[in-house]
């Protein structure tokens, strides 16, 4: 699984505590991590906005598979990211979000608060929920008797969502220009987009927007 850590500006100097933490839980279950948002202050700037338009580019061009993001409460970056077609963001505050996540809902892409309720062993807090994020087959259920349902409910949701969306890189065309290119601006972000991304289209348009 290709998997993509990202953080704004406000939380931007926790990215290296984040990231040791999943590149041990990916290390150890053979995972690719890409560190696409800001990794210090002085890092290319982004906001909760501009991470819903880097995780939905990522996944919906199939560069990465899974997006790790997060704000000071982390409820802004679940909107920003469910605001975009193809990306099913869950709210995660600790491990049983993220198994019972993972296992119910199914979704790509997970959003933590990194500054609300961040204290003494946080890191270790942290380490556990990517543990539970990404260990064994998702979509099993929770309870085991229900993954049926819950396997129907999840599909229907796609399709609800897909049916509410309008096309992914119309969308994006119709936003003000200026956040995506912020969006797109950073080094690390255009490495692992351009390096795996599958979409022509959405490639096309990205390129576009940077003047390439």
């Amino acid at each position: 699984m290709k998997i993509a850590l990202m953080q704004e500006f406000s939380q931007a100097a926790k990215n290296p505590v984040v990231l040791e933490q999943l590149n041990t839980v990916a290390a150890d279950k053979g995972h690719t991590v890409f560190n696409v948002g800001m990794d210090g202050d002085n890092d290319h700037r982004l906001t909760y906005i501009h991470l819903g338009i880097c995780a939905s580019l990522l996944l919906n061009s199939k560069a990465v598979d899974f997006v790790v993001a997060g704000c000071g409460t982390g409820q802004g970056a679940m909107m920003s990211l469910n605001a975009w077609p193809g990306v099913y963001c869950g709210y995660c505050i600790e491990p049983t979000d993220a198994f019972l996540f993972a296992q119910v809902n199914n979704g790509n892409a997970l959003a933590l608060p990194f500054a609300k309720g961040y204290g003494w062993g946080a890191e270790i807090n942290i380490r556990y929920i990517f543990e539970k994020a990404f260990d064994g087959e998702r979509g099993q259920g929770y309870p085991a008797e229900r993954k049926e349902s819950q396997m129907t409910n999840a599909g229907i949701l796609a399709d609800v969502k897909k049916g509410a969306s309008k096309d992914f890189v119309e969308g994006l065309k119709a936003i003000d220009q200026e956040l995506v290119k912020q969006a797109v601006g950073g080094e690390r972000f255009q490495k692992a987009f351009f390096d795996n991304a599958k979409d022509e289209a959405i490639v096309a348009y990205v390129k576009e927007v940077l003047g390439k």
